[in-house]
This record gives C-alpha cells, sequence and structure tokens, in this order.
C-alpha cells in the first residue's frame, strides 16, 4: 500500500509539474502576444502622427506659395483695372486658391493658427482688391501678418 501511494504520489506531483509548465507557457504567450500589439499599437500612432504632421507641412507649404503669388498680384496691381482685365482675372484664381487653403488651415491646425492665417488672407485680400495709400509699402503693411501667421504655423508643428 505503501508502494502504491507512493505511486499516487509521483503521478500527480509529475501531474501538477505539466500543469504548472503549461500555465506557465499560457501565461508567458499572453504577456508576449499583449506586447507584440502594444508596441504595434505604439508604431501605428506614430506613424498616423508622422503622416499627419506631413500634411500639415504640405499644407502650411501649399499656403504659404499661394499667398506668395497673392503678395506678387498685389505688388504688380494696375492703378485701374477693369474686371475684363488679365490681370483681374488671374487674381481672381489667385484668391480663390489661397481662400481654399486658408479653410484647409481651419480644418488642420488649431484654432490660434486658423485666426493667423485668416488675419493674413484678410490682409493680403484688402491690398489685393484695394490697394493700399500712396507711399504706403505692401510687404510692411502685410509683414505683422504673415510673421504672425508663420510664427503661430511653427508653434503648431513643433
Amino acid at each position: 500500500m505503501a508502494a502504491m501511494a507512493g505511486e499516487v504520489w509521483i503521478t500527480v506531483t509529475s501531474l501538477g509539474g505539466v500543469a504548472l509548465g503549461g500555465g506557465m507557457s499560457l501565461l508567458t504567450q499572453h504577456l508576449t502576444q499583449r506586447s507584440t500589439e502594444r508596441l504595434e499599437e505604439r508604431r501605428q500612432a506614430a506613424s498616423r502622427s508622422e503622416s499627419r504632421r506631413a500634411e500639415r507641412l504640405a499644407l502650411l507649404e501649399r499656403f504659404v506659395e499661394v499667398a506668395a503669388e497673392a503678395e506678387r498680384s498685389a505688388f504688380t496691381r494696375p492703378p485701374g483695372w477693369e474686371p475684363d482685365d488679365p490681370w483681374n482675372v488671374r487674381t481672381q484664381e489667385v484668391m480663390n486658391r489661397l481662400w481654399v487653403a486658408e479653410r484647409m488651415i481651419r480644418l488642420q491646425f488649431p484654432l490660434p493658427v486658423h485666426e493667423a492665417a485668416r488675419a493674413y488672407f484678410l490682409d493680403l485680400n484688402r491690398v489685393v482688391w484695394q490697394g493700399l495709400p500712396d507711399g504706403e509699402s505692401v510687404r510692411d503693411y502685410l509683414e505683422d501678418s504673415r510673421l504672425a501667421f508663420l510664427d503661430a504655423a511653427r508653434t503648431a508643428v513643433g
């Protein structure tokens, strides 16, 4: 009987070792899977963040590029232009593109960036369509709003 009790004890101990080993293996697999999932989530978040940053930079580049075209239109504004004047047709197209770029800034950036872009757009719009009094410089008139926009954009992009 004592021999049989010893065999049962060995069997139970062996079975307990198998169960403990299986449990440890299952726990290790679970922890490894969770760690891998977290790592993948972080990688995807970093990828999304970098993609969004690239999208924002492209949008800023587009806005600055079209704003520069609008400034060139302001510099070349004829004193007395007519609605069918080539300058008017070209400038209307540029200002429409600038308006769209400014609206996209509102969608993609925090409010302070949009507010600065909007102020710059409104100043550009005034200079392009209404001109400035004699002796006032287009560059000097736009400088403050342009720099405020660029500073706000730089802060937002980081």
